[in-house]
């Protein structure tokens, strides 16, 4: 039996509602933030920038060593020069205040303080660290859906929700996310979505994530990727490394692999 017009426009207006989806999660990301004292990019994901809640600044790796050599190994922000918290309440405390000001990223941090416990203060509440997530990704960090998302995938709190993760993500990967754009590409290769999958690579390949970069030529090698798509997330990939290095920060990724920062 033939559609009726209602069945047709509901199909026309599915699809027409998913090419308008796919166009904002495949198109280039915002750039990301730049460290204020030496206005290289961050290089978020890499464990190589660090949030100061006393004046709220993210700051680069290679910045922090370099105030700590010049000023005789000064235990204090190198942004404000606020002396570092002595211990895990003080900067507890810091960190809740910071968030009174509406701090997304600060949000984010309380919102892992809780979804962890935080020493002998502060028992784990999966529930309220939801919903500082929730909050601190309203109010635009992407790093707090891309917990969410994690969230709904292990099941930190919540029934376990493959679609509900797959959303923060998306939300996450939108936002310029590296790490969500990653994890996108892994649940669509393993849902049998490989042309998918391969978007969010090269996407998150380009921004500088090497897990991504290894999977789009991991994909060339299988003919999945031409040859042209792979030269050019090679070369975006490589602009945007060496956008990320400098001298303090190599000296920085040192130290860092003997000891923590």
């Amino acid at each position: 039996m033939p559609e009726g017009p209602s069945s047709l426009h509901k199909k026309e207006c599915k699809k027409l509602a998913a090419e308008m989806h796919d166009e904002q999660l495949f198109k280039e990301p915002p750039p990301p933030d730049d460290c204020p004292i030496c206005f290289l990019t961050l290089q978020y994901g890499q464990f190589t920038e660090y949030f100061h809640a006393c004046c709220g600044k993210t700051i680069c790796a290679g910045c922090i060593i370099s105030m700590r050599k010049s000023e005789g190994g000064a235990n204090t922000c190198a942004f404000c020069r606020t002396p570092v918290a002595k211990d895990n309440e003080e900067q507890f405390k810091r960190m809740k205040k910071l968030t009174e000001s509406g701090n997304a990223i600060a949000i984010n941090y309380l919102g892992m303080d809780y979804g962890t416990g935080n020493g002998n203060f502060l028992a784990q509440d999966y529930q309220k660290a939801n919903e500082l997530y929730l909050k601190a990704g309203e109010l635009g960090c992407d790093e707090a859906y891309y917990n969410l998302g994690i969230v709904y995938r292990t099941g930190l709190g919540v029934e376990i929700d493959m679609k509900k993760s797959k959303y923060f993500y998306e939300l996450a990967a939108i936002m310029g996310n590296v790490k969500a754009r990653h994890s996108l590409g892994t649940m669509e290769r393993h849902a049998g979505n490989y042309e998918r999958a391969l978007k969010h690579y090269i996407i998150s390949a380009r921004a500088g994530y090497d897990d991504s970069l290894d999977k789009v030529r991991d994909g060339f090698i299988v003919k999945l990727v031409t040859k042209d798509e792979y030269a050019n997330t090679l070369r975006a990939y490589q602009k945007s490394s060496n956008e990320l290095k400098s001298d303090a920060r190599d000296n920085a990724k040192a130290l860092f692999d003997r000891e923590s920062i």
